[in-house]
């Protein structure tokens, strides 16, 4: 170990061993892995871990702690969970004393591409292929800004603690808590990895907004030759990691993102963390040439010459690969995007009503993001075909502190201020809904795309567009490179009354979900959302 590591302390985090590994290389922590049979290297060179009993986030397990700085800010319910601070305190000290026993590795990186927005970070963790997914994810600083490096938040993360919830206050063994008072994320009883990233974003989707008036995004973004920037929210599932990665574009990140108030877009993390199921190399090269050594493969299978089955879901739907960003060859550097010029929302209608791509007027669009529509199709199960809707506010419920509306006003004027245009993209079902029709084209939704990019759709007038009659959505009358039929949703339909009922039920769905946030909401906002009534 170099010198940094002989004298790093920890005295201050209560921690006494002397057992610490600090800031120790991929390479080292993949050796380390692999000794403590803790992990297997894929025949690509990526370590596979598995993580255990959880292999993905536990959302009811997810607590902030209600205190000074929070108890008015924060939209306290069933997503930010209240924790008593006492009750974190000897929480704390109980993880402290369990990690004193074990041999843990440390890590300084920070989050925030944008040098005015950096949050320092110290991860502090109990297995080496933990800190090894923070090295991949965070942002890595250089020898030199590690001599001075001061931490601003912590992440105490040991996957083999379990709490008692009677005693400890939580629901049950494992809990992922932010305390924004003592500036830690503390986790527990849980090795999936993505709770220490998600925690740091959800601490900044309080801290970018309360304090630094920019707006937190959950949302992938890259940035042409002319220096446009565009933005991609969607849930799982809709395509955002998959059109954000164009060969004609930068990719400036993946999943998490800042606007600033002096109107750049900024990646707040130093590598992806992508859905590894069903990946291969002609439909998803980018990704696929990415893992290799250095990268981490989470709850994989591979067979005895260590060759991932990507298709094998015995152990989870939700596996997953992070790698550092430079895995990537077409990136921004560094991960900063100027002059914001088109947001795309991306859904995945399996109903088949919406158009697969219709310009929003920015009440429109402020309402379809507190929305955060997709739908689900339990297509694994028998004899079920009924789509379900799926909200999900701000297209990244979960890690939202704030009430939905907040966000939404601050995209609202940041849209109007950067003279933004927002397009609602579906990417689901055409034709009918699921189990009738067809998923829309790839390649007619990149052609939809990249028409927008270049401004091929017009100007917002009646010539260039069609209002839908039930969302009120403009949707243009030609495209190149689609087809005119493919546009107009009713028309890929044989039956126009099936049609007409099917877009009424989900714009009633609409309605229904958004009744939780009418009080919030300013009239604008309510104008945005399904105007017309059903049958």
């Amino acid at each position: 170990m170099d010198k940094i590591a002989k004298t790093i302390s920890l005295i201050k985090y209560g921690i006494t061993s002397e057992n610490v590994h600090y800031q120790l290389s991929p390479d080292d922590l993949h050796k380390l892995t692999l000794e403590k049979g803790m992990g297997k290297e894929a025949s690509s060179g990526a370590l596979a871990v598995n993580t255990g009993e959880f292999t993905g986030r536990s959302p009811m397990d997810r607590f902030i702690v209600k205190d000074e700085i929070t108890d008015e800010k924060v939209w306290w319910g069933n997503i930010n969970i209240p924790f008593e601070p006492a009750a974190f305190d000897a929480l704390y000290d109980k993880v402290i004393n369990y990690l004193n026993e074990k041999e843990i590795y440390v890590r300084d990186s920070y989050a925030c591409a944008d040098e005015d927005y950096k949050l320092n970070i110290r991860v502090i963790n109990e297995y080496p292929w933990s800190n090894m997914f923070a090295s991949n994810m965070f942002l890595r600083p250089t020898e030199k800004e590690l001599v001075n490096f001061d931490p601003e938040w912590t992440v105490v993360n040991a996957p083999g603690f379990m709490a008692d919830a009677e005693v400890d206050g939580t629901r049950q063994h494992n809990f992922a808590i932010l305390n924004f008072t003592r500036k830690i994320a503390l986790i527990g009883g849980t090795g999936y990895t993505g709770e220490i990233k998600k925690g740091i974003f959800s601490a900044l989707n309080f801290i970018l907004p309360v304090y630094k008036n920019t707006l937190p995004m959950h949302c992938s973004s890259n940035v042409g030759k002319d220096g446009d920037t565009a933005i991609f929210f969607g849930l799982s599932g809709t395509g955002k990691t998959t059109l954000s990665a164009d060969p004609n574009r930068k990719l400036i990140g993946d999943d998490e993102h800042g606007w600033t108030k002096e109107n750049t877009i900024f990646n707040f993390e130093g590598g992806c963390y992508a859905k590894v199921i069903n990946l291969s190399a002609e439909n998803e090269p980018e990704i696929f040439g990415a893992i290799k050594k250095g990268a981490l493969l989470e709850n994989v299978v591979m067979n005895s010459e260590g060759v991932v089955d990507f298709e094998d879901i015995s152990i989870t739907q939700n596996t997953r690969v992070s790698y550092p960003i430079d895995h990537i060859e077409n990136i921004q550097v560094p991960s900063i995007g100027k002059n914001p010029k088109n947001i795309f929302f991306l859904t995945a209608d399996a109903f088949g009503v919406l158009p697969p791509i219709s310009k929003l007027t920015p009440s429109q669009a402020a309402y379809h993001f507190i929305s955060g529509y997709t739908a689900k199709v339990a297509g694994t199960e028998a004899g079920v075909v009924e789509p379900t809707p799926n909200f999900s506010a701000c297209f990244g419920a979960p890690f939202m502190p704030l009430h939905p509306t907040k966000y939404a006003e601050m995209l609202s004027k940041k849209m109007k201020d950067a003279g933004v245009n927002v397009w609602l993209v579906n990417t689901g079902w055409t034709g009918g809904p699921y189990g009738i029709g067809t998923r829309m084209k790839l390649k007619y939704t990149r052609a939809m795309i990249t028409a927008a990019l270049n401004g091929e759709l017009g100007l917002y007038s009646y010539d260039k567009y069609h209002i839908h009659s039930v969302f009120g959505v403009a949707q243009p009358r030609e495209c190149p490179g689609v087809p005119t039929e493919v546009l107009s949703p009713r028309t890929t339909w044989d039956d126009d009354q099936k049609y007409y009922t099917t877009a009424f039920k989900l714009a009633n769905a609409f309605r229904e979900n958004f009744k939780k946030f009418e009080s919030y909401a300013n009239e604008e906002i309510r104008r945005g959302g399904p105007q017309r009534y059903g049958f």
